[in-house]
């Protein structure tokens, strides 16, 4: 994204500047800066003093505003549909969902252990359906860890997580903290850091990788 393209449009239309003056300033499209600008509202003042082919800002605004609401309509449509071609997810479909996300996110290296790690709670809900369901593993074979930024909230971070994976944190190891100076005064993208599931099983890990493997040379040959 255009981060200082966007900030000046902003700076532009809270000055009271019309879509056609700032794409122009800008250097960018009208349909960008209409994106970028569309939670903005005019005063009063603004919008009379504006006008465009005779037209008061105000009407141009409801015009804008409903092609972006069409185009979200189009955009939710898409989904709908996209969405009904998924029934339900079968024992096989999760057992295939969780060896591919494996495959992509899992441990390769330490074969002594499955392990996978990420920041998405939904990611680490389906891995341990998978894990549990699947494999099989006892509550008390699950261990937990977190890497987080040290300036973020570690308690927090902790609950979040033992919540989303229904680990209890007795069964976390020890919490990585790291600082980031790149994230100092910024809004941090990952407030609970990212987390990693550990089953300490060599044979469980080896299935794992057997499947994929399987699961390859069917796809690929």
């Amino acid at each position: 994204m255009k981060l200082i393209e966007k900030q000046k449009a902003i700076t532009l239309r809270q000055e009271g500047r019309s879509i056609k003056d700032i794409a122009r300033i800008v250097g960018v499209s009208k349909a960008s800066v209409s994106v970028w600008v569309r939670n903005i509202v005019l005063s009063k003042k603004q919008l009379s003093v504006l006008k465009t082919n005779g037209l008061s800002l105000e009407i141009i605004e409801k015009r804008r505003r409903r092609r972006l609401e069409n185009e979200q309509e189009k955009r939710d449509v898409i989904s709908t549909l996209a969405q009904k071609d998924i029934k339900n997810i079968s024992e096989h479909d999760l057992r295939l969902i969780g060896l591919c996300l494996y495959w992509g996110e899992g441990g390769k290296t330490h074969k002594g252990a499955a392990r996978i790690s990420n920041s998405d709670p939904a990611v680490i809900k389906v891995m341990m359906r998978f894990f549990r369901e699947i494999c099989m593993v006892e509550e008390k074979k699950f261990r937990g860890h977190i890497h987080i930024h040290s300036h973020l909230d570690m308690d927090k971070a902790e609950k979040y997580w033992s919540s989303v994976s229904g680990v209890p944190i007795s069964q976390f190891f020890k919490t990585y903290t790291k600082p980031s100076i790149a994230s100092k005064n910024k809004k941090d993208s990952l407030p609970y850091g990212t987390f990693d599931i550990y089953v300490c099983n060599t044979k469980l890990f080896l299935q794992i990788i057997a499947q994929i493997e399987k699961i390859k040379k069917l796809i690929v040959g």
